[in-house]
């Protein structure tokens, strides 16, 4: 966890449950039924957003009470989350807590201090957009290894349901904890 004016932590992986596949922006709750009134996500409070790249594709982040929105950004590296973020924290919002997942993208270059510098790049940005916010960093996650076949799809990256399951209820956890 990051908090508000102190220093970045290390911190272990996440997860989290609910996005919605058109651009992979989603949000935690029921779905609008008969009687049920739509409201403009302007008007919609967020007491969470996860930002990040495919791997969050799939991830439902629950809180006892409140919503949690996903931005999935596909094949996204940290700076092109970073560059997202202003767009997706709009000022007239305040989640009270940003979950962050990249950096799967980027170890492919195996560049260790070039990915901590874009990572603290990112968190001064989340800063200056939402000061306020707890600031959760969760990723990336390692890729597939011998033993683990059931927590990721085919292509040895994504995370299979049960996966996405098992991060979702991490990054729950997490949120429930602040």
């Amino acid at each position: 966890l990051v908090h508000p004016g102190r220093d970045l932590p290390r911190c272990p992986s996440l997860r989290r449950r609910d996005t919605t596949d058109p651009g992979c922006i989603r949000s935690g709750g029921r779905e609008p039924g008969p009687g049920r009134r739509l409201l403009p996500l302007r008007e919609t409070e967020r007491d969470a957003v996860i930002v990040g790249d495919s791997i969050v594709r799939h991830v439902r982040a629950t809180l006892a009470e409140g919503k949690v929105h996903t931005h999935c950004l596909p094949g996204a590296r940290v700076l092109d989350v970073s560059a997202q973020i202003p767009a997706i924290l709009k000022a007239d919002e305040s989640p009270r807590a940003v979950v962050l997942h990249a950096g799967v993208n980027d170890t492919t270059q195996r560049q260790t201090e070039t990915l901590k510098m874009d990572f603290r790049s990112l968190i001064k940005t989340v800063r200056s957009t939402m000061p306020a916010a707890t600031i959760i960093v969760s990723g990336p996650l390692p890729t597939y290894r011998r033993g683990h076949e059931r927590l990721f799809r085919a292509d040895g990256l994504h995370p299979s349901r049960v996966g996405a399951e098992l991060l979702s209820d991490n990054i729950s956890r997490t949120l429930r904890s602040i």
